[in-house]
């Protein structure tokens, strides 16, 4: 069985899996206003994906939670199906065109994406709005801290 991780502050761990975060500021894959939930395929690379968006390193105290789904409930999303300017800094719009667009057809309740951290690892998109969220279980969350040696 499939697993993911997502990390949050622990101040929003209520809301972790509400899309409220994303919808807030966009993202990536998803445009502003649009609820969404990112995670990814391992608990490093999540650490990672945080990582990247200290800056600068700010402590705070942080939560994980794991996910496990059904391999039925991913859409896998192939790099050669990406907009050619996926991977540019900032994102471009047509990223969020891209996400948006699997939002709005409810294809599935998972998308999976290649990082653009590490492209040959995986990230995933998950619909809080489609009808199979449902069948995905949600850990309780724990405590996670990062290495102070990430944040020097």
């Amino acid at each position: 069985m499939p697993e993911a991780w997502r990390i949050v502050k622990e101040k929003h761990a209520a809301t972790a899996f509400s899309g409220e975060g994303a919808a807030r500021t966009g993202g990536r894959w998803n445009s502003r206003g649009i609820p969404v939930v990112y995670a990814s395929s391992t608990q490093s690379l999540a650490a990672l994906e945080s990582l990247v968006h200290l800056n600068p390193p700010v402590l705070f105290k942080y939560v994980a939670f794991r996910l496990k789904f059904e391999e039925s409930l991913v859409e896998i999303a192939p790099i050669k199906t990406l907009p050619a300017d996926w991977q540019t800094q900032p994102p471009p719009p047509s990223t969020k065109t891209f996400g948006d667009l699997w939002l709005r057809e409810m294809r599935s309740v998972l998308l999976q994406l290649p990082s653009v951290i590490i492209p040959a690892e995986a990230n995933y998109l998950i619909n809080p709005t489609h009808r199979d969220f449902k069948k995905l279980f949600i850990s309780k969350p724990s405590l996670f801290a990062f290495d102070p040696r990430l944040l020097a």
